[in-house]
């Protein structure tokens, strides 16, 4: 399945964030389940007409714009030492320009970060730190997405959101898409709420019932033995908003200290922290 709805990957580049994001990144990308394929996985694809007509629906809202801004809380699970997995809350201000303009500002558990791409560079900085990373991108959101993630690691939650097409990145694979109904209890208004369902995922997905402009997405990996969850909550959307031309660049990035653009090595499983609790223990 294209879709990539995953954990936030939001610190992976900088060593004082790499203990605390490795473990979520691991859950990020779980590995397909390994077991053989049966009858049930070659059959025709369960997809409810009403669902298609809702997603096809959102892309047409998230791409009728030139230009968004929207307000990301993540909230993701991680095993913890002693059976019920912890949960941790990034919030990432997202402003984006069709088709090569993206800026995100993402605070919460763990490290700061901040990211800006301009159409010909992807720099993802850490303010707490002062340590940048700056590279050569693709001139086009989804192709700086793929490399990011493919050269350092680097992830939105909401990414599939910002393509081009964000109705193949989520139909894309798809095995059972059902209705589930109206919701009130979302983003304060009244939401569709739909299930999609791959090899790899189990989503729903809250849609605006007027703007059609997506309000939460909700996942378990069907790979992950301890079905952990994934969501995302969406809200402050502004279409068009009029957006600077130095919204995309960092005063104070520029006078940070660089470090390599690459994934951040995986720190040692054996040690202890200096509270004397085995690594990763709450």
């Amino acid at each position: 399945m294209k879709c990539r709805f995953q954990l936030l990957a939001q610190a992976l580049l900088f060593a004082a964030s790499v203990t605390f994001v490795i473990g979520a990144h691991a859950q990020a990308t779980p590995a397909k389940a390994s077991a053989p394929k049966s009858k049930a996985a070659s059959a025709a694809p369960q997809l409810e007409a009403k669902v298609m007509e809702l997603l096809r629906a959102m892309s047409g809202a998230l791409t009728a714009s030139s230009s968004m801004a929207f307000t990301a809380v993540a909230t993701y699970e991680s095993p913890s030492t002693v059976g019920p997995p912890l949960a941790f809350t990034t919030t990432s201000e997202v402003l984006m320009q069709r088709p090569n303009k993206l800026r995100v500002i993402t605070s919460g558990d763990g490290g700061a970060s901040e990211y800006f791409f301009d159409g010909k560079t992807l720099t993802a900085f850490a303010p707490s730190e002062n340590l940048v990373a700056v590279a050569p991108a693709p001139p086009t959101i989804d192709a700086m997405l793929e490399m990011a993630f493919k050269d350092a690691a680097i992830y939105f939650p909401f990414a599939d959101l910002l393509g081009a097409d964000p109705f193949r990145n989520i139909a894309e694979g798809l095995t059972k898409a059902f209705y589930v109904g109206p919701s009130t209890s979302v983003g304060g208004t009244t939401t569709d709420v739909v299930a999609v369902v791959s090899d790899e995922l189990f989503m729903q997905i809250w849609i605006g019932a007027e703007d059609k402009l997506p309000r939460r997405l909700r996942a378990t990996y069907r790979g992950d033995p301890l079905l952990l969850r994934h969501q995302v909550d969406l809200s402050n959307w502004k279409l068009d908003p009029v957006v600077a031309a130095e919204a995309f660049a960092s005063v104070n990035a520029a006078n940070a200290r660089r470090i390599p653009f690459a994934a951040p090595r995986v720190p040692p499983a054996t040690g202890k922290a200096r509270s004397g609790k085995p690594r990763n223990a709450p």
